[in-house]
């Protein structure tokens, strides 16, 4: 009686050639396989986009069910160091917060008071939009 074929390393053995690894591109999800084990992702290093020097502030609500937010952008720095000065605003203006890959999204409108903690951490502020 013969050996079911179960795999493609069965397939490949039942003609007498040696199954190959399959190719991973780094957008692929998988991450187990029953014939090669774990599969490690290749993790890419997110490059920070070069500032003109000035801190953009802008009042958004588009696509938020008419929410006004106030985002931050061109501060060239780390996301590391964008979650911290989130930190810090959030807490200056007494708001929620988040960032969102290189802008910082803060509730409310406190553009006055978010141009001067930003001047005084040594940024260039400029307004932008309405």
């Amino acid at each position: 009686m013969k050996k079911p074929i179960s795999s493609f390393s069965d397939l490949a053995g039942a003609f007498g050639q040696k199954a190959a690894k399959p190719i991973i591109t780094p957008d692929d999800s998988l991450v187990y396989s029953t014939d090669f084990g774990r599969i490690k992702q290749n993790k890419e290093k997110k490059t920070i986009s070069s500032n003109d020097g000035f801190a953009k502030i802008r009042r958004e609500t588009k696509g938020r069910k008419g929410k006004g937010v106030i985002t931050i952008t061109g501060l060239g720095l780390t996301q590391q160091e964008l979650k911290q000065l989130a930190k810090v605003l959030k807490k200056t203006c007494g708001t929620g917060g988040t960032v969102v890959d290189e802008t910082i999204e803060i509730q409310g409108d406190k553009r006055e008071l978010i141009k001067t903690l930003l001047e005084k951490k040594g940024f260039k502020v400029k307004f932008i939009g309405g």
